[in-house]
């Protein structure tokens, strides 16, 4: 696959392409500098909850060899580099006393960025919530919403002149579910209650932190949901109906609120009369679904979904996420190292449904999307990693064929740039256009990596947009 091919994705001039990477998966330095801890060091150092006791103590130690990674990015040719702040860097206990040297480090990579000919798009919370505000509720209470604000109100004050980009949160629902109701995921919670009250919570911090970012001109202001292509096993109406609760869990908590002001039609048939929580409070959907410049979206794989007995008979005694339904592989194709099914045109279809449902969808990002496969190191060095190639070609396409549908998509970053500690799987599973040698630190581009450039590069040259 290369730029001479005919099937070579084709998209449009003015497309922009980038990486991307989250704080506590590069930096290390977690006790450096004054940076203080968050969920995910607590998370971490708690005896098996990672895949071989990993952390994110040193990682890639991005937080040190920043420059070298802006090198790379500049090698590709990138237009964009998506990174995390880490909140606790800036504020050690989330509020309060501000950190100089965590405000330092962050002007050190946006000026580096920026003398690359790069735009900085900041993401202002990649899952790390300083274990401070976590120890008086977290996300479980409006407090942190409230912190949150100010949070970004300071960021957008000492970075909002070089910021091409905003994005208040990621992936909202592994925060919310992942995190507070399955327990895979830091703090490590299983509840009911207050995973919802996590997830309105969330989205009350958006809101809150829009209009922050908004009263000091910020450029453009999203956030990214990772939505999910949600299929039925069957057309039984068991099946059905689990199918859309799953939607409610999975999409709806987020998109019927931020993009058509309500919360979903069917929450009481998924949660019961644990829907309508005494977190929500008269003005919070107005302020929630306050107009966005951009819809961030993550995308990895669909999902199937089948009706399933549910885990107990009384509602207060599941989690948020026990709802009837279990999810099935049908997928006749490969997969990833995850166990992800590869079907590029879900993304597609997901696009697709999101323009024709919401007629008042801003601009798409795809802000993240990629594979993890078993890397194998060539004798002289070399990484031929050709099935993340095809992987992101394919879905490069799908990308295409949603924009030819009439879905405004504006650009693509890839997961991710570097290898990097994949939260409670460790360092097991490689995303990175360039290997990361966790013994050296060492930094080898792959086969992908050249290929992305090679891509961004004919672009530029069929479009005619000058080269960086």
């Amino acid at each position: 696959m290369t730029p001479a091919d005919p099937d070579f994705p084709v998209l449009p001039a003015g497309f922009r392409f980038g990486t991307a990477t989250a704080a506590y998966q590069v930096e290390g330095a977690h006790d450096q500098d004054g940076r203080g801890p968050s969920i995910w060091d607590t998370f971490s150092h708690t005896p098996g909850r990672t895949l071989g006791a990993a952390t994110g103590d040193t990682s890639c130690d991005h937080y040190h060899r920043y420059q070298e990674d802006v090198a790379l990015l500049r090698g590709l040719g990138v237009d964009s580099y998506r990174f995390s702040i880490a909140w606790s860097r800036l504020l050690p206990r989330g509020t309060g006393p501000v950190n100089p040297k965590g405000l330092d480090f962050y002007d050190r990579l946006i000026d580096e960025l920026l003398a690359a000919g790069i735009r900085p798009a900041v993401t202002l919370y990649h899952w790390d919530l300083p274990q401070a505000l976590e120890d008086r509720g977290g996300w479980r209470v409006r407090e942190t919403a409230a912190a949150f604000a100010a949070y970004a109100a300071l960021a957008a004050e000492r970075y909002g002149d070089r910021v091409e980009r905003w994005i208040t949160l990621n992936e909202p629902y592994c925060s919310a579910f992942v995190g507070y109701a399955e327990g895979r995921h830091a703090p490590g919670a299983r509840e009911s209650g207050g995973a919802l009250a996590a997830a309105h919570h969330l989205l009350v911090a958006h809101g809150l932190a829009v209009r922050e970012l908004r009263d000091a001109a910020a450029r453009e202001v999203g956030i990214t949901l990772n939505l999910d292509r949600i299929h039925a096993v069957s057309s039984l109406p068991e099946d059905r109906a689990a199918l859309r609760r799953a939607e409610v869990l999975h999409n709806e908590v987020w998109t019927e609120p931020l993009l058509a002001g309500r919360y979903p039609a069917r929450e009481t048939e998924t949660w019961g009369g644990l829907a309508d929580g005494p977190w929500r409070r008269p003005g919070d959907l107005e302020l929630i679904g306050a107009p966005l410049d951009f819809l961030g979206v993550n995308f990895y794989r669909p999902i199937t979904v089948a009706a399933a007995p549910h885990r107990s008979d009384e509602v207060e005694a599941r989690t948020a996420v026990d709802i009837g339904l279990t999810e099935l592989d049908p997928y006749g194709t490969t997969h990833t190292t995850m166990g992800w099914p590869i079907v590029p045109g879900a993304l597609t279809e997901l696009l697709c449904g999101l323009h024709a449902r919401y007629p008042q969808l801003p601009p798409v990002w795809i802000t993240e999307n990629g594979a993890a496969f078993e890397d194998e190191v060539a004798p002289d060095g070399s990484v031929h990693d050709t099935s993340r190639t095809a992987y992101l070609h394919d879905h490069l396409a799908a990308v295409a064929d949603a924009i030819a549908a009439g879905v405004d998509v504006r650009g693509y970053y890839v997961w991710s740039l570097l290898d990097n500690f994949e939260w409670a799987r460790g360092y097991a599973q490689r995303f990175g256009l360039v290997r990361v040698d966790y013994d050296t630190l060492t930094r080898t581009p792959k086969d992908s990596y050249h290929w992305y450039r090679d891509l961004i590069t004919a672009h530029r040259a069929r479009t005619e947009e000058p080269a960086r």
